[in-house]
């Protein structure tokens, strides 16, 4: 059985058969998921505002509110990282939800999050750092292994955060680490990326930006947010679908940026979820392309139990075992086994010791 959010998104029209219980289960549900502000455009799009009982609308309420507050807080802060690249004269490209609001995606819609995310250059990381330093951001992560860490194999130096506002701001050089054999050439995504219209800042090319959200989702281990990045490629596909050569095109750049099993995977589990309209020649297609590197039944055990809403209601009792199966994966396909083994010996023993882990 679906839980309530699932069943809401695909049918907005579903919330007018809720009782005051199920509505209370709803909204929590979308909460644990931060979707909630998502769910509030949801309905409203849907013309079921007026039709929405009183106490779970004031949390709807409540909801869109902050967002409204959220994106007039983003739009300045994207302004000061502008200002602090043009100094190191390097064009500001976004990425994941800051690119989505600031491309007026569908996906922007109720979209939270706590950093922005950039793309540069990996020969202009240095400068970059430098004018970000001398912007007021410094770096949270002071242990030596932690700067190891980020600096020798992930692809983002280690996050930075403003002395005075406390916001953060990661910078990617790739969209996975350099230690995976999946790495694409960030070359390929720079050459690609769009210019937004009227403003001095890039994002990814459509096709990019739905492959850099499967990526994310399906190469990371951490699933507390995996059903809104679910909604976010579910809305991203939706909305791209319509220009005439995308799916080719989406399979075309998974291809050339070595991505073909996380679209795979996302084409699938949206379309299993959310029911995203993914026509069958295109997943199929997709499926070819992945080849002998998926294995559909295991993954089905594990992906349609993590990516539930991140709620007790949403849960089975094999729920814990998926994430921490995924959990474990994501490092064997981000390091060597020498180096996962080492790694994470480390943020088990750091754990128990009671220090923040990565």
């Amino acid at each position: 059985m679906k839980p309530l959010l699932c069943t809401v998104f695909i049918n907005p029209n579903a919330a007018l058969d809720l009782n005051l219980q199920q509505w209370d289960m709803l909204i929590r549900q979308a909460r644990a998921a931060n979707v909630l502000a998502r769910l509030g455009f949801l309905l409203q799009d849907a013309g079921l505002w007026g039709k929405i009982p009183v106490k779970p609308l004031l949390h709807l309420e409540s909801a869109l509110v902050y967002f409204g507050r959220f994106y007039s807080s983003l739009q300045r802060e994207i302004g000061y990282v502008h200002d602090a690249l043009s100094v190191a004269n390097v064009p500001l490209v976004l990425l994941k939800g800051s690119a989505y609001i600031m491309a007026v995606n569908a996906a922007a819609k109720g979209r939270t999050f706590s950093d922005v995310d950039i793309l540069v250059p990996e020969d202009k990381l240095l400068e970059v750092e430098w004018a970000l330093i001398n912007a007021g951001w410094i770096t949270s992560t002071l242990d030596p292994y932690d700067q190891k860490y980020y600096r020798q194999w992930m692809h983002e130096i280690p996050p930075l955060r403003h002395l005075d506002r406390q916001t953060s701001i990661d910078v990617h050089h790739n969209i996975l680490p350099k230690t995976t054999e999946f790495c694409p050439d960030a070359a390929l995504l720079l050459a690609n990326c769009v210019k937004i219209d009227g403003q001095d800042s890039w994002v990814l090319a459509t096709e990019d930006r739905v492959l850099h959200s499967a990526t994310h989702l399906f190469h990371e281990g951490e699933f507390g947010q995996g059903f809104r990045d679910l909604s976010d490629l579910d809305l991203l596909l939706r909305e791209f679908s319509g220009e005439g050569d995308f799916w080719e095109k989406l399979l075309q750049r998974a291809e050339a940026l070595k991505q073909q099993v996380p679209l795979f995977y996302a084409l699938r589990y949206t379309r299993k979820i959310l029911q995203t309209p993914v026509p069958e020649r295109i997943l199929d297609a997709a499926g070819r392309q992945a080849g002998k590197k998926i294995n559909t039944p295991l993954m089905d055990a594990l992906f349609l139990r993590a990516l539930m809403p991140d709620h007790a209601s949403c849960n089975d009792r094999w729920t814990g075992l998926a994430r921490w199966l995924l959990y474990v994966r994501s490092h064997w396909l981000r390091m060597p086994v020498h180096l996962m083994v080492s790694h994470l010996l480390r943020k088990s023993l750091r754990r128990v010791l009671g220090k923040e882990p990565h």
